[in-house]
């Protein structure tokens, strides 16, 4: 039986994830967006494209939620994203959008336990660990089926920028970003290399920390750049860990996990190295941190708590 994945949202995130999704041969795809018939349009301009592209996949889209029946992975970017003000120049934070994106999360997680209770969820909206929250309080789905695709994307951005400065392939480039997604995540010197050469014997301390700067600014100098967010690398990252799960291919891909101790924490999504198979997440990895990254977790840690926190969940 072909695989089914839903796209709740059509928007840039979720049609360019369509994209990548059909590329790889993953399975069918519905699309869904409350607006109007861009999802149908979408769809059928992408199913075109398969024979230039050399594709092979069932692409169908609609208005009206059903469409994502019986998914078994659905993937979630429906909300409102950040935008650059035409008159400040300035961008809302992630932290900023909870309330409006609440209500849209907590609409879009009771279709999907309506129309597919069995699925996988990956949530992409923002703030993304609240997010996650939201759909485990509404849809009571076991943890290991609600991932966050944060982890992927700002690990993705951390390699990029490191094989930028160095002038190596991307593919040589190994490393890890954890903690919450945005200005406090963590990325990990002591877990990043160069084809197994730690990366400290490449690159100073001082250029590494603009990097990982960078790196958790990366989302930011996208919307000053276009005004609104970025959705390529969001995308490839949220295919990569469909791909993951659908093939059972037990990838460790840091992504936003629900805790039950490790790391000391408990109760709470945020991302985590972890073993992503076809149930979901079926491990979440503790690596040995050194003092400055567990103090850098930690506070990344609280800072979610603090954004969970104003969900108003008990």
């Amino acid at each position: 039986m072909q695989n089914k994945i839903a796209l709740y949202g059509a928007g840039n995130v979720g049609a360019t994830t369509a994209h990548w999704l059909a590329q790889k041969e993953l399975g069918d795809l519905a699309l869904f967006d409350i607006y109007e018939q861009s999802a149908e349009g979408k769809a059928l301009d992408l199913m075109q494209s398969g024979p230039a592209a050399g594709f092979d996949a069932k692409i169908t889209g609609s208005n009206h939620p059903e469409i994502i029946a019986d998914a078994n992975i659905v993937v979630v970017s429906a909300g409102v994203p950040r935008r650059k003000d035409p008159e400040t120049g300035k961008y809302p934070g992630r932290d900023e959008l909870i309330k409006i994106n609440q209500v849209v999360m907590e609409q879009a997680a009771k279709k999907i336990k309506c129309y597919a209770p069995d699925s996988i969820v990956i949530v992409v909206t923002n703030p993304i660990e609240a997010m996650c929250h939201v759909v485990k309080e509404v849809t009571g789905f076991p943890t290991e089926r609600i991932i966050g695709q944060a982890g992927a994307l700002d690990t993705t951005r951390y390699k990029a920028f490191i094989a930028m400065e160095l002038g190596v392939s991307v593919k040589d480039v190994n490393g890890l970003v954890i903690g919450g997604h945005g200005d406090a995540m963590v990325p990990l010197p002591t877990h990043t290399t160069i084809s197994g050469i730690p990366i400290l014997d490449l690159i100073s301390e001082k250029r590494l920390e603009e990097i990982i700067h960078r790196t958790a600014h990366g989302g930011g100098e996208i919307v000053n750049l276009l005004g609104y967010s970025s959705y390529y690398a969001a995308a490839a990252a949220t295919a990569q860990t469909i791909e993951s799960i659908l093939k059972d291919q037990k990838r460790l891909i840091p992504s936003v996990v629900y805790t039950q101790g490790e790391y000391g924490y408990t109760d709470l999504f945020i991302g985590l190295p972890a073993i992503l198979g076809c149930n979901g997440v079926e491990k979440i990895i503790e690596l040995n941190l050194d003092f400055d990254e567990k103090a850098k977790l930690d506070h990344s840690m609280n800072a979610v708590k603090d954004v969970v926190a104003l969900l108003g969940y008990n």
